[in-house]
């Protein structure tokens, strides 16, 4: 006759980690596309607000930063290295280019770290994270906007006329809005895990300063493989078009840039809608995880 031996109870299984609720709907964004907009706006415009406050000159010194750029490459350019462009209104392209850039760096510089400083909204689980990067970019769109109206106040002032080609300037606007906002998007996402992405994002910065132009005119490089090369870049495509468009219609337009290739001169463009939807994708894939790896 056997004995049954009583079995212990198994150890309960270890809690596993909470990884959050997700968000119903796109997870960066939330459900609510007023409310996310909203938010958006908002933390856009007390970030705008909050860096002057208290300032003398207020958004002086936000213009500061690309007019002393600005003047001291026009001198090095135009009176050291006796640089010599095709363009009559080279000192505009420069100014142009160098207000640009200052966006681009501004917006994707200051976003990377943006989901780390603004933790406590990101602990938040019904907070749609993707407001942060994106209301980081709104903030640099509004320096922008500002500093596009003493472009073309310096243009006038420099002989410049009103033309068709100003219609252009929104949709040119909105083409830089978005490659900075696919970059600030998957740069902030990815800082969260590697902190290392902030160092490497200045140095490619650094490298676009220069691979862009920005303080040249791409009738300089006398290499149309080159030329074509350099403004696959959204960026350079845009200051390129900007400055046809808006500045000097005389200056290359990207379609005559490219040889009149649409295929090539849509490339670019394609680059950008790539960017945006994988920044879009990396972002709404660690949305919900961001909180535990703060």
């Amino acid at each position: 006759m056997s004995v049954e031996t009583p079995t212990e109870p198994a150890p309960p299984a270890a809690p596993q980690p909470a990884r959050g609720p997700r968000i119903s709907g796109p997870v960066a964004i939330g459900v609510d596309a007023r409310r996310f907009f909203n938010l958006t706006r908002t933390l856009a415009v007390t970030e705008f607000k909050l860096r002057f406050f208290g300032s003398a000159l207020g958004y002086l010194w936000q213009l500061m930063r690309p007019l002393l750029l600005f003047g001291v490459l026009y001198v090095v350019f135009t009176h050291v290295l006796k640089f010599n462009s095709d363009s009559a209104y080279y000192p505009v392209a420069l100014l142009s280019g160098i207000v640009i850039f200052t966006f681009l760096s501004e917006a994707t510089s200051t976003a990377v770290t943006s989901l780390v400083d603004r933790e406590p909204l990101v602990r938040k689980v019904q907070f749609p994270r993707l407001v942060i990067p994106l209301s980081v970019v709104m903030t640099a769109l509004m320096n922008l906007g500002l500093n596009t109206i003493v472009v073309v106040v310096f243009l006038l002032l420099n002989g410049g006329s009103v033309h068709w080609g100003w219609l252009e300037i929104p949709f040119l606007l909105a083409l830089l809005a978005l490659f900075a906002a696919g970059i600030s998007t998957l740069l902030s996402a990815l800082y969260v895990r590697y902190r290392d992405i902030r160092p490497v994002w200045e140095v490619l910065l650094q490298m676009m300063f220069y691979g862009t132009p920005i303080f040249y005119t791409i009738d300089v490089i006398g290499n149309k493989t080159i030329e074509r090369l350099m403004l696959l870049n959204p960026l350079a495509a845009v200051i390129q078009q900007f400055r046809h468009a808006v500045i000097d219609p005389s200056h290359p337009s990207l379609h005559s840039a490219m040889g009149g290739n649409w295929a090539l001169t849509a490339v670019p463009f394609v680059i950008l809608i790539v960017l945006v939807v994988v920044a879009y994708r990396y972002f709404d894939k660690e949305a919900p995880l961001i909180a535990e790896d703060l």
